[in-house]
């Protein structure tokens, strides 16, 4: 279903948009969905609604057939992208898991801030940005998917995201769908 409305209280959330995820090669140019996710979050900030970055700081335990990134990694990895322009009042949640919700504190503070309805965007399509999408629906929240503004590391996982997970899930649009929305709120 096309993003038609927002609700008063909707938050953005970013997934993972961080140092070492702008160094994996990506289905869509890395650098135009990351100047989606900067378009709304400059959007969401300039109508004063919540801005939450997302970042993952490990793996949740348990085997995977990925191993153990491990000493890998290099020291900045988790750290967000300067684009992102992060701000004080900006929520910053580090996560271990797929999605934002688990263990993070995220549920609270978005219903201590009486949000309704969630836009998610971010890195990647069919892992965190779906995994969160998900766990927002499933705790009651509207949610919206700026589909412009994410990117997967697969074509064709990304696309069964796009076409058959996220019309499940709630509303898609791309970025500039989202920040007409926005707009319109405040006429």
């Amino acid at each position: 279903m096309a993003a038609t409305q927002l609700d008063s209280r909707t938050a953005l959330i970013v997934i993972d948009l961080q140092k070492i995820v702008a160094s994996i090669p990506t289905v869509h140019t890395f650098a135009d969905v990351l100047e989606n996710a900067c378009r709304l979050t400059k959007a969401f900030r300039q109508h004063d609604l919540p801005v939450v970055l997302v970042n993952v700081v490990g793996m949740a335990p348990g085997r995977t057939g990925l191993g153990h990134l491990g000493s890998a990694l290099p020291p900045d990895w988790s750290e967000l992208l300067p684009e992102l322009n992060q701000q004080p009042q900006d929520h910053l949640v580090s996560k271990k898991t797929w999605g934002a919700f688990t263990n993070t504190g995220l549920e609270d503070y978005l219903k201590s801030a009486c949000i309704t309805q969630v836009v998610v965007c971010g890195v990647a399509t069919s892992v965190g940005v779906e995994s969160t999408a998900r766990q927002a629906h499933e705790l009651g929240f509207n949610v919206s998917l700026a589909i412009d503004a994410m990117t997967d590391l697969n074509a064709e996982v990304h696309t069964n995201s796009l076409e058959r997970i996220f019309p499940m899930l709630g509303e898609t649009g791309t970025t500039q769908d989202i920040v007409d929305l926005l707009s319109a709120r405040s006429t």
